[in-house]
């Protein structure tokens, strides 16, 4: 028996919207969308989503709506994270969605998410026997999991996502050095579990998942003419081309950096703090390799509900 199933991976920056006809070995994603809501904005650090962020949502959430209804969806499966788990409304605004679309969207905590992630890139890429640093930058969180082909060795959420970043530390553009030692003192002070179980386990290798990394290899692939393939299952990127392209970010405006080919406006603003993190781990773990997969969140979610819905293997929430 086949299923045709949604999954709503409801983030911080984007709400996004994957179709899929599951059977019991495999998937077909016949239908992908994201599109940008920033629902963390105006409010993220203070602990509320802003009634301009609710209405965003929903306005997103209702042309989602209109794509599941026409492709007829059996099943419709939800999963809201950082800004929803962390805000004092968010369970508010997840029981008006769901009344609303009749969806049933569930707010996860950053284990599972880490969890999902780690599933979604594993389906994508092959890892290896090696441990590898995979690292996914959300507007609310950023989720850390060290492991290889076969199994996850530590994985932990940590909220310090772009968002939340955008709005303590980035206030003059082009960022100045200092608020880059901000950032960096900041990172320091939250991530010394991080520092210790990459030291533990070896690690050389960093794997981006979504969002920002996208971007970075996008950019990677207008500055070298090559052909960005949107449904590959591992963009380009490497740590020389990487650090060039970090350089330039840092020391342009917003205006400059909309112009540089392959920046999308959805992440023009986060991509700033998003890179001054991602040049923090490769320098102070002395990352020698850096990998981009297509699959995240939302892709590791479909494999784990094909396991639920033909193997009897419950999705914890």
């Amino acid at each position: 028996m086949s299923y045709r199933i949604a999954v709503l991976d409801l983030g911080t920056n984007t709400f996004n919207l994957l179709l899929a006809d599951m059977r019991q070995e495999s998937y077909t994603i016949i239908y992908s969308d994201k599109l940008p809501v920033k629902i963390g904005h105006g409010g993220i650090n203070e602990g509320f989503i802003s009634q301009e962020a609710e209405k965003r949502a929903i306005k997103a959430l209702a042309q989602h709506k209109k794509i599941i209804d026409l492709y007829k969806v059996d099943k419709i499966y939800g999963y809201a994270t950082s800004a929803f788990r962390n805000a004092t409304n968010g369970e508010a605004l997840r029981d008006k969605i769901n009344k609303k679309f009749g969806f049933d969207i569930k707010i996860i905590q950053g284990e599972l998410e880490a969890k999902f992630i780690y599933f979604g890139v594993k389906e994508s890429m092959y890892l290896g026997k090696a441990p590898v640093l995979i690292m996914d930058i959300g507007g609310g969180s950023v989720e850390f999991i060290i492991a290889n082909d076969e199994k996850a060795f530590w994985k932990k959420s940590f909220e310090i996502g772009a968002q939340r970043l955008l709005d303590v530390f980035h206030h003059i553009d082009p960022i100045p050095q200092s608020e880059i030692n901000n950032l960096e003192k900041y990172f320091n002070e939250m991530l010394p579990e991080l520092f210790t179980q990459v030291k533990k386990h070896k690690v050389t290798t960093l794997v981006g998942s979504s969002g920002s990394f996208d971007t970075l290899s996008e950019i990677y692939c207008a500055e070298n003419r090559l052909e960005f393939d949107h449904d590959a299952p591992e963009f380009p990127l490497d740590l020389i081309h990487y650090r060039k392209i970090h350089s330039e970010i840092i020391l342009k405006n917003k205006e400059e950096r909309l112009k540089i080919p392959g920046m999308i406006e959805m992440r023009v603003d986060m991509i700033v703090v998003a890179s001054c993190l991602i040049n923090f781990v490769i320098n102070k773990m002395n990352i020698r390799n850096i990998r981009v997969s297509s699959h995240s969140l939302k892709e590791g979610m479909l494999d784990l509900i094909r396991k639920e819905l033909y193997h009897q293997v419950k999705i914890a929430v």
